[in-house]
């Protein structure tokens, strides 16, 4: 049977997690379909039948569709998941939301976070924020599966000519109603798809400092993450959390600034190409992954840095 992953977009163009699940998706079966569910989103169903690893798009256009709620995405899920043995979403907020609830309706069991495809019912896991890995092999007929997507290659998006099937979509639930999106507004690369990090921690002692690490990021064209302490002490929003109950990031270059390394965070980025530590404590934890490591304290050690950047005078793009 074939596989059915669902798309994640915003009516106009497709999410970039998305494409790291197709390529998930595929490595379960090659005749993949996706499902582009949305109001006015022919864009959407046009991009994603140029995806080569795509065999069909499934395309629902509804207004009840355009701000994704999952009580009227998990009605069409299963609707349309006869004829399908997996069912497949990114491990992100909306995947989140939406996976359980398709699993609950079908009486089947969710596979979650997956990091690795091993065979159609054997997949790889992290357990233990990240500090273990468990295989497990799924024995429903139906299989439910979110995908980690930082761990794996984003699917190309040219060359591809999948067919677009339109179909009707499910009746409105009508049990939740949505009242409004805040999204954040930024020109630094969105955090979980970033090349470069730099983090900052508890160590940062203020919101008010965290503009040293603004200023490098300024000039690595990086994004700016935090550890949980850091939010919850006030210093910055929540949004640039990193770790098991924030975001997980993948970047060729990851620097944590007066972070100590709580197995929490480390959840959430010990998986980095490259990883610096800048730390006054020598046995902070974050040591133990970190591929550089500077025992400094970071209100001498970030103005040396730029300074440094300043001479170099280059700009990452």
């Amino acid at each position: 049977m074939s596989v059915l992953l669902i798309a994640e977009h915003n009516n106009k163009e497709i999410r970039p997690f998305t494409l790291n699940a197709i390529t998930a998706a595929s490595q379960i079966d090659s005749d993949l379909h996706v499902l582009v569910a949305g109001n006015s989103c022919t864009d959407v169903a046009k991009a994603v039948s140029e995806i080569p690893l795509v065999k069909k798009v499934l395309h629902v256009d509804a207004a009840h569709y355009e701000n994704f709620l999952p009580e009227n995405f998990a009605p069409l899920t299963v609707k349309i998941s006869e004829n399908y043995s997996h069912i497949i979403c990114s491990a992100n907020t909306f995947g989140k939301n939406l996976m359980p609830r398709v699993a609950a309706l079908l009486d089947t069991s969710q596979v979650s976070d997956i990091i690795k495809v091993v065979s159609s019912d054997t997949f790889i896991r992290p357990i233990y924020a990240g500090n273990a890995f468990a295989t497990v092999k799924s024995n429903d007929s139906k299989k439910c599966v979110t995908v980690r997507p930082t761990s794996f290659e984003p699917a190309a998006t040219s060359g591809g000519s999948a067919t677009i099937e339109k179909i009707d979509g499910a009746e409105e639930s009508n049990i939740s109603k949505f009242i409004k999106r805040e999204e954040v507004k930024s020109d630094r690369p969105e955090l979980g798809t970033a090349r470069i990090v730099i983090s900052g921690g508890r160590g940062m002692q203020s919101g008010d400092n965290f503009k040293l690490i603004t200023a490098i990021a300024d000039k690595l064209n990086a994004a700016i993450g935090a550890s949980r302490a850091a939010v919850d002490a006030g210093y910055i929003t929540n949004d640039h959390q990193v770790g098991q109950t924030g975001k997980v990031v993948v970047p060729d270059l990851y620097i944590a600034v007066g972070i100590s390394g709580a197995i929490q965070h480390l959840a959430g980025m010990k998986e980095s190409k490259v990883i610096v530590a800048i730390n006054k404590d020598g046995e902070a934890p974050i040591f133990s992954v970190a591929d550089y490591g500077l025992e400094a304290d970071l209100f001498e050690a970030l103005p040396q840095f730029l300074e440094e950047l300043n001479k170099l005078n280059t700009i990452q793009k």
